[in-house]
């Protein structure tokens, strides 16, 4: 993947892997490895469709049974939250453990606790024990931290121009859960809870406890051989080693700050990702203040969806042509311009929630899909996956902190004054990487050419 001529750290060359399994192979020649590689796209991308559902029918479900139990809307709130906290608080341990042990047996070690947790609601819907389904979310939440772990793990044996388009891959596979999950949890999946004899939203739960077991086992058995070990990534000794220590999260954030590569790869997650969730958590409230019907709110939701995952092949493949800072400064520009489209449309307003949700998604999608590629490159092979799990934690902490600020500034202000806000961190994130973009040597190697004094010189 270009770098747009910037001198990120440099990959370390591929240490022994002294914590893997002694049964797997050796790296292959340059043909085996692609060979290896669209395996390994595949059966991720089959893997996430099952659990992406299974996130996504737990989410929308979650609220309302919250509500329907305890008939509090502040712990509605907090189980809704929960989930976000769940992927926050296991990505790092997760990377921890991808590092000493692989990819497969995390992933399917995480999704067996994310399957348990949905058997934790499963129950908490059947009692009416609000406990029960807080834990279940909670567990739920690992679920999606190996969600966001596989789109790394798909760029594993990626050759570096190249690992974007890998990225981009598995987000746009999100797309088919992230729809089909809603749904087919709270109709199908509910009609069949209903003729057990358990509560209809029991049959998200049914659903999520389905989908995350059947990711697991299908990773299983055919996430064989192991991507990270391939390229080389786990074990061995080296500056990872140092995460058994206490303050390997110190370690991690150093990691994330060590190169403005890194710097600005997490400013893209983390900046992408508070614009997107602070607009877009407070939108169906604003739509419904105006007089919209579910249906409608439903519709610019499917919207939104689309713009965050349906196109992400082509960023990827535009990241890796042109490089992640151009991108990473349009995906901020895009965000900007849906959240500020959204601060003037009126609750009944009806183009303008549709065109600025989906503007909205597909910001989201150049910063996530640019800044993971950004991110991959611009740290040693050693540290790489302890890096993208500290990302991670960065990314999806910061939108549970926008999405409970977001109820603050829209309860104490307005809408408009929230998504104007937004707007603005995006326009500061366009800024940072288009100026870096700017001041990269490739850039300025152009520019020189192009100017008077480098004509005259030639």
């Amino acid at each position: 993947m270009s770098t747009d001529g910037a001198s990120p750290a440099a990959p370390d060359p591929a240490p022994p892997s002294t914590g893997a399994d002694p049964r797997d192979p050796a790296p292959p020649p340059a043909a085996e490895r692609e060979r290896l590689q669209r395996r390994t796209v595949r059966t991720l991308m089959v893997g996430v469709l099952p659990s992406g559902a299974a996130i996504a029918g737990s989410y929308s479900a979650a609220t309302i049974l919250a509500d329907d139990i305890t008939g509090s809307g502040t712990l509605a709130g907090l189980t809704a939250a929960a989930l976000t906290v769940g992927g926050a608080l296991s990505a790092v341990p997760l990377a921890r453990a991808m590092t000493r042990h692989g990819r497969r047996p995390v992933l399917v070690a995480a999704w067996s606790l994310a399957a348990l947790g949905a058997l934790s609601a499963l129950m908490a819907a059947a009692t009416g024990a609000y406990p029960l389904l807080l834990v279940g979310i909670l567990a739920v939440g690992t679920g999606q931290a190996a969600n966001l772990a596989a789109r790394y793990a798909a760029a594993d044996l990626a050759d570096e121009h190249h690992k974007a388009r890998a990225i981009g891959l598995l987000v746009w596979m999100g797309t088919f859960g992230s729809v089909l999950g809603p749904t087919v949890a709270l109709g199908p999946a509910g009609r069949l809870a209903s003729g057990l004899g358990l509560p209809d939203l029991a049959g998200a739960y049914l659903l999520a406890v389905a989908g995350f077991a059947g990711a697991a086992l299908f990773v299983h058995r055919t996430l064989r051989p192991d991507p990270l070990v391939v390229a080389g990534g786990t074990g061995g000794g080296g500056a990872s080693a140092t995460a058994d220590r206490p303050g390997h999260l110190r370690r991690a954030v150093a990691l994330l700050t060590a190169s403005p590569g890194t710097r600005l790869a997490v400013a893209g997650l983390v900046g992408g990702h508070v614009v997107m969730v602070a607009v877009m958590s407070m939108t169906p409230l604003h739509l419904e203040d105006g007089g919209h019907t579910l249906q409608v709110i439903g519709l610019v939701i499917s919207v939104h969806i689309i713009g965050m995952y349906a196109l992400s092949p082509l960023v990827g493949r535009i990241v890796d042509r042109v490089g992640p800072r151009p991108v990473l400064a349009a995906g901020g520009l895009l965000a900007a311009l849906g959240a500020e489209i959204a601060a003037h449309t009126t609750g009944a307003g009806r183009l303008g929630p549709f065109s600025g949700l989906f503007l909205l998604g597909l910001g989201w999608s150049c910063t996530l899909v640019a800044g993971s590629g950004l991110l991959t490159v611009s740290v040693p092979t050693a540290d790489r996956v302890e890096a993208q799990g500290a990302g991670d934690l960065a990314m999806t902490a910061s939108g549970a902190l926008a999405a409970l600020t977001a109820g603050a500034v829209v309860e104490t202000a307005s809408y408009h004054a929230l998504s104007t806000g937004a707007a603005l961190v995006g326009l500061m994130l366009a800024a940072v990487a288009g100026a870096s973009w700017l001041s990269s040597p490739g850039v300025r190697a152009v520019v020189s050419r192009l100017s008077p004094a480098g004509r005259s010189v030639r």
